[in-house]
């Protein structure tokens, strides 16, 4: 499940995979991948797809398109860059109604990935809702490389400190996809989209 932004946002993830493109690298941006903020990210039983969709169009109803901004980069220790997101209550609360609503479909025996087992907040999230992500662990960003083995990297992320990628934008829906191994939508099944805010 997917937080689908507005255009400026996507406009700015456009705008900073050209800058990594001139330095040689390939965004998933670049790559076709659906711009997206992960909201919930598990495996699910087999057969649970059409409960998923209605759980998330019932939540979808709920809600009006609310504003949030973009700012900052990002890159990690493994060479993950993102395009950060400004905390927003109503994003927290969205990720943590979706988790509420769609997590009794989940696959009880989804295996622990390493990487969780060295962080206690998060394994125990992953242990409860099957992802480690969630709740208090919720960091909302755009990624937009994973594992990135180009050196280039480090000096992008130099000039990307001094000025930082910003936009203002809203979140207008939510999206429902099969992701890869990297988080990315490898197909998106379904997105429904809030009512237009008209105050």
């Amino acid at each position: 499940m997917f937080a689908i932004p507005s255009k400026p946002i996507i406009n700015l993830v456009e705008q900073t995979s050209d800058a990594l493109k001139k330095q040689g690298m390939i965004s998933f941006y670049e790559k076709g991948k659906p711009v997206h903020a992960t909201l919930y990210l598990t495996d699910f039983t087999e057969g649970s797809e059409e409960a998923i969709k209605r759980a998330v169009k019932a939540i979808t109803e709920q809600h009006q398109a609310f504003a949030i901004t973009a700012q900052g980069f990002t890159v990690t220790q493994s060479n993950w860059a993102f395009i950060n997101l400004q905390y927003s209550s109503k994003l927290q609360r969205l990720s943590d109604e979706v988790t509420m609503a769609i997590e009794p479909l989940r696959d009880p025996n989804t295996a622990i990935p390493d990487w969780v087992k060295n962080y206690p907040n998060k394994l125990m999230a992953f242990e409860r809702y099957g992802s480690p992500n969630v709740f208090q662990n919720f960091q909302p960003h755009l990624t937009l490389l994973a594992n990135e083995k180009s050196p280039k990297l480090a000096i992008l992320n130099k000039q990307m400190q001094a000025k930082p990628p910003r936009a203002e934008g809203k979140i207008v829906g939510i999206g429902i996809g099969i992701s890869d191994q990297f988080g990315q939508q490898k197909q998106v099944i379904a997105e429904y989209f809030f009512q237009s805010d008209n105050n």
